[in-house]
């Protein structure tokens, strides 16, 4: 028996990374998905390989008639929605505060705020109306402490958590949860994005995310994929306006080998 035996789930930016891992990992415990993504050869790849458990929609989260469709998509195909992950992201701009130009700066807040806004305000009602569900968005570390990551994805990534506790409020008197998963460093495309894609690359990255944080390894996409499990499935329904961290002990602090020596060797006491 899964453990998502029964749920219907919409997951934003599902072809590829994390979203990909979380549609594995879903319909492998008992899920239907419906893989939201623009990037259509894969999207529809992924959902054929998933088999008659996943179908894909076509859906540019910064576009509201777009994520309303996803969510219409999953009632029509499935009956229903009890987890609504909104996970679909990018860096966004990069660069000092006074060289970023509007027209990016919108952009990056589109994609990473405006896209939450939107699978909040369209999965709220269809839950409200069932009495139950899940929210589950994807913040990062980088909503949390400032300095690792540029200005306006901490900012957004930032403003995706309160929002997150927002919501949570209003919709918790509806049994419907809401929460963030806020990853570390994640080998994503995301990450990616600027290297070459190749596997000598991706293990460059890993070796270089492992010696970043106290777990001396890089999450990988299934490390988040578990936790949106939970947050998904009734094990965690007692649980809703929280930032979850997934990031290998990294917020806590440096690794204990790279603090100063004299905090990590014993000195009798005087008395």
């Amino acid at each position: 028996m899964g453990r998502l035996d029964g749920k219907v789930a919409v997951i934003t930016g599902g072809a590829s990374g994390i979203g990909e891992g979380t549609a594995r990992l879903f319909v492998a415990e008992g899920a239907r998905v419906v893989i939201a993504d623009i990037q259509d050869d894969r999207g529809a790849a992924l959902a054929a390989e998933l088999g008659a458990a996943a179908v894909f929609q076509h859906a540019d989260v910064t576009r509201e008639d777009d994520v309303r469709a996803a969510v219409a998509r999953a009632v029509t195909e499935f009956g229903r929605l009890d987890c609504m992950f909104n996970n679909a992201g990018l860096l966004g701009t990069v660069g000092p505060i006074e060289d970023i130009p509007i027209d990016e700066y919108e952009r990056t807040m589109q994609v990473l705020l405006r896209s939450v806004f939107l699978g909040m305000k369209y999965a709220s009602p269809v839950m409200k109306s069932q009495g139950s569900g899940s929210i589950i968005s994807t913040s990062s570390v980088a909503g949390v402490m400032a300095g690792d990551g540029p200005h306006i994805y901490t900012t957004a990534k930032a403003a995706v958590i309160h929002l997150t506790k927002s919501v949570a409020l209003e919709l918790a008197e509806h049994s419907v949860r809401v929460n963030a998963i806020c990853p570390g460093a994640t080998v994503t495309p995301l990450v990616l994005g600027g290297v070459p894609n190749t596997p000598q690359a991706e293990d460059a990255v890993k070796a270089g995310f492992a010696r970043y944080q106290p777990i001396p390894r890089a999450g990988l996409p299934g490390d988040i994929a578990q936790a949106a499990l939970w947050l998904a499935s009734d094990e965690s329904s007692f649980v809703t306006g929280q930032a979850i961290v997934v990031d290998g002990g990294l917020t806590s602090g440096k690794p204990w080998s790279k603090q100063p020596l004299p905090f990590r060797t014993h000195t009798p006491m005087r008395k």
